[in-house]
C-alpha cells in the first residue's frame, strides 16, 4: 500500500516537474557511458533518474548557481549502479551538495609527513554516513575512461559507491551481499587483489587502477566501482575476478 501510495505521489511530481524525453537526452548525451543503455533499459534509467530527482535535494555550495540540466546529469550518473538493484538502496540520502570546483572541508587535516593543518585539502567529493553526498561540479564534467591520470574517473560513482558501502558496517570495502554472493569469497578475492596492486604500486608497476584506490579498503571498493562502469573493459583484462564480482553485486555486464 504505501509503496502504490508513494509511486502515485512521485508521478505526480515528476509531472508538474515537466521534464521531457529530450531534456534528458541532452542533459546525458556528452557522457559515454549512457550509450550502453538502450531500449526499456534505457527508459528505465531516465524514469529512475526522475524519481531520483523527487526523492533527493540538492543544495548550493558555496553560493553556486546549478540548473536543471546539471541535477539530471548528476542523477543519471547516479541512478546507474542502482538501475538493478533499485532506488531504495538510496534511502538513506537526502541531500547533494554541488560545489562549482574543489570544495575545502572546515576540519584539520594529517598530512603524510604527521603535520595537522587547520584545513583539509581541496576535494571532488564526499560522502558521510550519516549526511549529506558533496559533489565538484568541475570534477563531475572530468569523467571519461582515461579522465583522471590516465585511469578512469566518475566522482558521481565514486561518492555514491561509498554510500553504499556504508550500509553495512560503515564504510570498509565491502557493501551488502546479495543471497547468492558469497561473502567470504568477496573478501578473498577483493584482498588478493588490494595486495597485488599495492606490490605493483611499491614496485612501480602499471596499475589498472588510479592509485588512489591504496588509500583504505573503502576507496578501493569506490575506484573499482567507477572503473566498473567507465572503463569495464580494463578491469574485465586486468582484475577478472574483482570484475565478475562487481557484475553480479551491480547485477550489470557493462562488457
Amino acid at each position: 500500500m504505501f509503496k502504490r501510495l508513494r509511486t502515485w505521489f512521485e508521478n505526480r511530481r515528476i509531472k508538474k516537474m515537466g521534464f521531457t524525453e529530450s531534456e534528458w537526452e541532452s542533459a546525458v548525451v556528452d557522457w559515454p557511458v549512457i550509450a550502453r543503455y538502450k531500449g526499456a533499459e534505457r527508459d528505465a534509467l531516465r524514469d529512475m533518474t526522475l524519481r531520483f530527482l523527487v526523492r533527493k535535494n540538492f543544495a548550493s555550495g558555496g553560493g553556486f548557481q546549478f540548473n536543471d540540466a546539471m541535477c539530471l546529469k548528476i542523477a543519471t550518473m547516479a541512478c546507474v549502479p542502482v538501475l538493478h538493484l533499485g532506488l531504495d538502496w538510496y534511502d538513506h540520502i537526502y541531500s547533494i551538495i554541488l560545489y562549482e570546483g574543489d570544495f575545502v572541508p572546515n576540519r584539520p587535516y594529517r598530512s603524510d609527513d604527521g603535520v595537522v593543518h587547520a584545513h583539509s585539502p581541496g576535494l571532488s567529493g564526499e560522502a558521510w554516513l550519516q549526511g549529506p553526498l558533496i559533489l565538484s561540479w568541475q570534477s563531475v564534467c572530468h569523467t571519461g575512461p582515461h579522465s583522471r591520470h590516465g585511469k578512469a574517473a566518475n566522482v558521481v560513482i565514486h561518492e555514491f559507491a561509498h554510500k553504499l558501502d556504508m550500509l553495512r558496517d560503515g564504510a570498509n570495502g565491502a557493501p551488502p551481499m546479495h543471497p547468492d554472493m558469497k561473502p567470504g569469497e568477496w573478501h578473498d578475492i577483493f584482498s588478493a587483489a588490494w595486495e597485488r596492486l599495492q606490490s605493483d604500486s611499491v614496485h612501480h608497476r602499471p596499475l589498472p587502477l588510479d592509485g588512489y584506490s591504496l588509500t583504505s579498503p573503502a576507496e578501493f571498493f569506490a575506484v573499482c566501482s567507477e572503473t566498473f562502469f567507465e572503463d569495464p573493459e580494463t578491469m574485465k583484462e586486468h582484475m577478472p575476478e574483482v570484475y565478475r564480482l562487481l557484475c553480479q553485486f551491480y547485477r550489470q555486464t557493462p562488457c
